[in-house]
């Protein structure tokens, strides 16, 4: 259906890819993962013909036709929304029977947009009357509809909520054409690809299955890489050895020749030595200050939308160090939560109880409410200097350039960015000044592959408290701890992992399980288990011993957050170039780092014992 031959692409003296060699048939479903500027959306280009090869051909097969969905809509006019999803189909009837096929466009059309979230009475309304992310799904609609033999799709999930995702993915194991997908959702690939397009470092390689069966296999070839590698670096040594040796006798002179010659066939082979791709997002968050053991408390909040009451009698608790995962369907109030968590919207009943020492930060699911756009990149991090953290513009700019943010990129307005480098931007933000109560909202949209693994392993070092949404099978999986189902103002814990509460709640799959609407889900006793013998209540402590209580957990505490402040500041002390000159100075303060070292160890215990205990008479 579509063939590339050697294509290649350069802008000025930058060369892109050559040599891209690719055949696309009808029953080929293809990922298509790179790094950062790998060429992906070039490659798209040359194919939809907006932009020339320098080098090579590119052939479609007669009759054979594409649809193509950008990452960004394009600018709309007074079309209703049902107008765009019927455009792309224009039918041409040879005869009369061939006008049934004209009725059967606008039911289809509307089935299409009903199951990508459009309600009945949205069909006829203007589609510059919806947001950008609303146009996207009539566009999508529209290549749905038209059904092209080949679909090329840049990042189709991101502006598609769960059930609405669901309901394409599931579209899309049926389509009848060809597609070819560039998307950062790892779950999304596995169901539908058949095969994944690594473009990396100006190459295009090919590898069959889903993603997580090209991951297996570039783990082998990477494998296999190091060791021919390897080997050959082995074979030129020693037979560089024997021409060092007897290069200069007379009598062993063609014989070192003819090694000689070997060794240039050897490096003629050019067996490279494996590496990764240094353009990606690196950092870790700094640790946040310690909270108290009780992080937030909720008790009967109320809070409605108009007539529309989501919840009623609320009550949530939430302690140090959790790692929570909200699921529940779409409008169960997931997003309020995390709102009323994060102050972003004020309570209308009940109350809100902040911790001890809790800092909270909300990443909203719109980038621009994380970043201020008319500000520039640099200015965005600049502005979040503070009397405790003095940032200087070569610290920002080392923070920015770990976001992929280098030279001149830092003096971008954020109104300019795409929605990937605000998701990078406000990353960066958070990195300033870390919050030790971390609420996020969809945190890997608009991010690519690589850039979530490295927020993955960020956030598993992250000793704070999380809570968080996401439909990122894979990011939920191996960051939460506990999963809180979400469902008509109902909240039901299920204190295990998300395979925990995919068990529990005997979801169909790990995706649908996400959006479940069960609300009697929640993991029953067994019927077997015998009855807890009551227990004697306990007595209840006088206002003096709870007073004498908190004033010791407020000391230790203060002593914890005295001692870790000190442990940095040795730190840093001993990381400065200056420090290793002065061997005296490095020895002094290794030996003080050992010892602040274990009174921390001591106070965080008695710090946690007796935080314990207040938790427990507070309660009695």
């Amino acid at each position: 259906m579509l063939t590339l031959a050697n294509v290649a692409k350069s802008y000025g003296t930058r060369e892109l890819f050559s040599e891209v060699s690719l055949f696309v048939a009808r029953t080929d479903r293809f990922g298509l993962v790179g790094p950062n500027g790998a060429g992906k959306s070039t490659l798209f280009n040359l194919i939809l013909g907006e932009e020339q090869p320098d080098e090579g051909t590119i052939e479609w097969e007669r009759g054979a036709d594409f649809g193509f969905l950008p990452q960004e809509s394009a600018p709309v006019g007074d079309e209703s929304i049902l107008h765009i999803a019927t455009s792309g189909k224009k039918l041409e009837p040879e005869n009369d029977d061939d006008y049934d096929i004209d009725w059967t466009l606008e039911p289809r059309a509307k089935k299409i947009l009903a199951g990508l979230g459009f309600r009945e009475d949205d069909y006829l309304k203007q589609a510059k009357s919806f947001s950008g992310g609303w146009v996207m799904r009539a566009h999508l609609a529209r290549l749905l509809v038209s059904e092209p033999a080949l679909l090329m799709l840049d990042e189709p999930t991101n502006h598609l909520d769960l059930e609405a995702l669901l309901w394409f993915q599931d579209y899309l194991t049926r389509y009848p054409g060809g597609l070819v997908i560039i998307s950062h959702d790892r779950e999304f690939l596995n169901v539908l690809c058949n095969g994944i397009l690594e473009l990396k470092s100006g190459t295009l390689n090919k590898y069959t299955g889903n993603y997580d069966d090209y991951l297996n296999e570039k783990d082998a070839r990477k494998e296999q890489q190091a060791a021919l590698f390897k080997n050959q670096q082995r074979e030129i040594a020693h037979l560089q050895k024997f021409v060092d040796r007897f290069g200069a006798k007379a009598s062993m002179a063609s014989r070192a020749k003819s090694k000689e010659k070997q060794i240039e066939r050897l490096k003629d082979v050019a067996v490279e030595e494996p590496w990764e791709d240094l353009k990606k997002i690196n950092f870790r968050f700094p640790q946040p200050p310690r909270s108290g053991l009780k992080v937030m408390n909720l008790k009967n909040v109320h809070q409605a939308y108009g007539d529309h009451v989501v919840y009623q009698d609320l009550n949530f608790e939430v302690e140090r160090g959790q790692k929570i995962v909200l699921v529940g369907p779409n409008g169960a109030g997931k997003s309020t939560l995390l709102k009323i968590l994060a102050d972003v919207i004020p309570i209308q009943g009940g109350t809100r109880e902040l911790g001890s020492n809790v800092y909270p930060g909300y990443f909203a699911q719109n980038r621009g409410d994380n970043v201020k756009l008319d500000l520039t990149v640099l200015e965005n991090v600049m502005e979040l200097r503070t009397n405790e953290n003095q940032l200087t513009e070569q610290q920002a700019r080392a923070v920015l350039g770990g976001f992929l943010f280098r030279k001149d990129d830092v003096f971008k307005k954020a109104s300019v960015l795409s929605g990937g480098e605000k998701s990078r931007l406000a990353l960066a933000r958070l990195l300033v000044n870390p919050p030790n109560l971390l609420l996020m909202d969809e945190p890997t949209t608009h991010l690519d592959i690589p850039s979530i693994d490295a927020l993955v392993n960020a956030l598993k070092s992250y000793e704070g408290t999380l809570i968080f949404i996401s439909h990122d099978v894979y990011f939920i999986r191996t960051l939460a701890q506990s999963v809180l189902h979400v469902h008509s103002g109902r909240l039901t814990p299920y204190a295990g992992n998300y395979d925990y509460y995919l068990e529990k709640s005997k979801a169909a799959n790990a995706r649908a399980a996400l959006t479940a609407g069960f609300t009697d889900a929640r993991p029953k006793q067994a019927a077997a288990a015998p009855a807890p013998k009551p227990q004697p209540a306990a007595a209840k402590p006088s206002p003096a011993d709870l007073k004498k209580l908190r004033t010791e957990v407020s000391a230790l505490e203060k002593k914890v957050s005295e001692l870790e402040a000190k442990q940095n500041e040795i730190t840093a002390a001993l990381e400065a170039p200056e420090t290793y000159a002065d061997k005296g100075k490095f020895h002094h303060l290794n030996k003080e780092l050992s010892s602040i070292v274990d009174q921390l160890t001591h106070a965080s215990a008695e710090w946690e014992k007796a935080a314990t205990k207040l938790s427990e008479l507070e309660k009695a």
